[in-house]
């Protein structure tokens, strides 16, 4: 079972280049996703009700890639393994649906990010 955490407002949950050991359902409250480039922090999404992050810490070995601070008393759901997540997911059909969409959605996206630094690279070779 998912543990259940209340964090503060201005709190860090977990930095950029952290191991990631666990992902976070936002129950209440509201968390931003940063990160910070040439000393400057860039805004890449705010969490709210029902959203997720963190998720790739349960499916690769890697250090996180952004940075996630809590903007408004957060309680979260804390799911610390792929066995837990497993079970979350078929304890709470609906919410798989929209973990199964959000991560299309998230591909997608990246997918489309992808394809336009190849075009623009091949555009630069083109005039060389």
């Amino acid at each position: 079972m998912a543990s259940i955490v209340t964090v503060k407002a201005g709190k860090i949950i977990f930095q950029e280049g952290d191991k990631g050991v666990s992902m976070y359902i936002v129950l209440e409250g509201s968390v931003e996703i940063y990160v910070v480039l040439k000393g400057k922090e860039v805004s890449l999404s705010t969490m709210k009700v029902g959203d997720f992050f963190g998720e790739m810490a349960l499916f690769r070995d890697k250090p996180r890639s952004a940075c996630a601070r809590v903007i408004q008393d957060v309680r979260l759901a804390v799911i610390e393994n792929k066995p837990q997540l497993e079970k979350f997911l078929v304890d709470n059909p609906l919410f798989a649906s929209k973990m199964v969409n959000i991560m299309a959605q998230r591909l997608a996206s990246t997918n489309d990010m992808l394809f336009q630094k190849i075009n623009e690279l091949s555009a630069r070779k083109a005039e060389f």
